[in-house]
């Protein structure tokens, strides 16, 4: 099993910064990717980021792209996502995944950890 804490959320105006972190502990030897995913009230969950765990190679949504980082720190187990510019749209609760298998996907069910979730609110 693979637990996943998040962190660093919270509240900020619009064209602020945050940044998020994800530790990951336990079977963290079977992680090949992880993720970020964020849900605001009423909508369904969507995909953020995601990174290699070894290689680094990463993929954005469209929405973000420009604005946010995804970056790892493999001797701490932790991914981080750096926000920037953020827009109240960005306001949600942000979701760390992680997965065993290789490939930076975009659906949540090929995630297999996730942690509980911490909320980013974008002030106008």
């Amino acid at each position: 099993q693979v637990q996943l804490v998040e962190s660093g959320g919270g509240l900020v105006q619009a064209g602020g910064s945050l940044r998020l972190s994800c530790a990951a502990s336990g079977r963290t030897f079977s992680i090949m990717a992880m993720g970020w995913f964020r849900q605001a009230p009423g909508k369904e969950r969507e995909f953020v980021s995601a990174i290699s765990w070894g290689g680094g190679i990463t993929n954005y949504a469209d929405s973000v792209k420009g604005r946010f980082t995804i970056s790892r720190d493999n001797a701490k187990n932790t991914v981080y996502l750096q926000m920037n510019s953020l827009k109240p749209e960005d306001t949600a609760v942000y979701y760390c995944a992680a997965r065993r298998n290789s490939g930076l996907v975009t659906r949540g069910g090929a995630y297999d950890y996730w942690g509980q979730g911490t909320q980013v609110t974008v002030s106008s």
